[in-house]
């Protein structure tokens, strides 16, 4: 695999298409080798398909996650024939991507149990309807409908998430561990997207730790939140993304950005509300030792992610638009709660 050492891409792309039949075995063996030393650097599968989309395009995104599934010589093969490309444009894509993936620092490695399957255990059926009203949300064309149905998701999440610390306090607290889980945070306007994601987690009893550099936000929690909080962070991007986009076509940087860090803010001090609407009317049901079974909750969440993540720092960002500060606010008044 001496290509992997030659200077430009195009030359080790050259000797590696040089190989005739052998090629795709050849780039086999190297991504094996390139992914196993990654992910002793930290890196999860996941993140590896989402930096080749970040870094280097659609083609290698879809290369990334076409080995991802399936790995080896003949999924390359595969891959190349659909996309009908010819061997050294072939080659090309694999030099570019395993030199990406060869390069990437270490990271915080998650040590953690990861979340079960979203449909696995009793809470599938909370979070398949969790699931569905938020679609539902992002398709009309009605903002106090989709209101209401975001509504009706968030106090089913607040409520998931109670009940499961209540099952956990009852036997003992049982097998339900924090978690972690990785959570891609998309350009344009990181910052802005990174707070509303930070928004979503606090609100339903998670902490969410942000890696600019990278484009993704490690999100700590108990496995059932976790799902709740990815789902509810897409969707509210979408309705962002509609409200931002509904009425005028053309728009500033700075109205968009600070649109989106007002409707992070006002998201956030909606969904809190509405959680602590959801844990008073469920203590006043479960008598005096429920709140304590939350608290020890989050105190295993924030030991978690301190134990992840023992030097942190704050970023502050400042909306420069006056009247993207206001139509954000707006679009997340719609956006959420109150409960119809």
């Amino acid at each position: 695999m001496e290509w992997l050492g030659t200077g430009a891409a195009e030359v080790a792309a050259s000797q590696l298409a040089g190989a005739g039949e052998r090629w795709a075995a050849l780039a086999a063996e190297a991504y094996a080798r390139v992914l196993r030393e990654a992910a002793a650097r930290g890196w999860q599968d996941a993140d590896l398909v989402r930096m080749a989309g970040r870094e280097l395009g659609a083609d290698h995104h879809r290369l990334a996650e076409a080995l991802a599934a399936r790995p080896g010589r003949q999924r390359i093969a595969e891959f190349v024939a659909g996309e009908r490309l010819d061997r050294f444009s072939a080659a090309l894509l694999v030099v570019e991507l395993l030199r990406l993936y060869a390069t990437l620092p270490p990271i915080t490695a998650l040590t953690v149990p990861p979340p079960p399957h979203p449909g696995d255990g009793p809470g599938g059926k909370a979070l398949a309807r969790i699931r569905a009203l938020l679609a539902k949300a992002e398709s009309t064309g009605f903002p106090e409908e989709a209101e209401a149905l975001s509504a009706k998701a968030q106090h089913l999440m607040a409520r998931h998430s109670i009940d499961a610390a209540a099952l956990a306090a009852a036997h003992g607290g049982g097998p339900d561990a924090p978690a972690a889980r990785r959570i891609g945070v998309d350009r344009p306007y990181e910052g802005a997207k990174a707070l509303l994601l930070d928004a979503v987690a606090a609100a339903n009893r998670c902490e969410s730790v942000w890696s600019s550099e990278f484009g993704f936000a490690t999100v700590v929690g108990h496995p059932a939140d976790l799902e709740a909080v990815e789902v509810m962070f897409t969707s509210l991007l979408v309705q962002a993304d509609r409200a931002l986009h509904r009425g005028r076509s053309s728009r500033s940087r700075d109205f968009r950005e600070s649109f989106l860090i007002a409707y992070a803010a006002r998201v956030r001090e909606r969904l809190t509300a509405a959680t602590d609407a959801e844990v008073a009317e469920a203590a006043r049901e479960a008598g005096p030792a429920l709140l304590p079974a939350l608290a020890a909750r989050d105190l295993a969440v924030r030991d978690t992610t301190r134990r992840l993540f023992p030097r942190t720092t704050a970023t502050r960002l400042k909306g420069r638009d006056l009247d993207g500060w206001r139509h954000g606010r707006t679009a997340a008044d719609r956006a959420r709660l109150r409960d119809g």
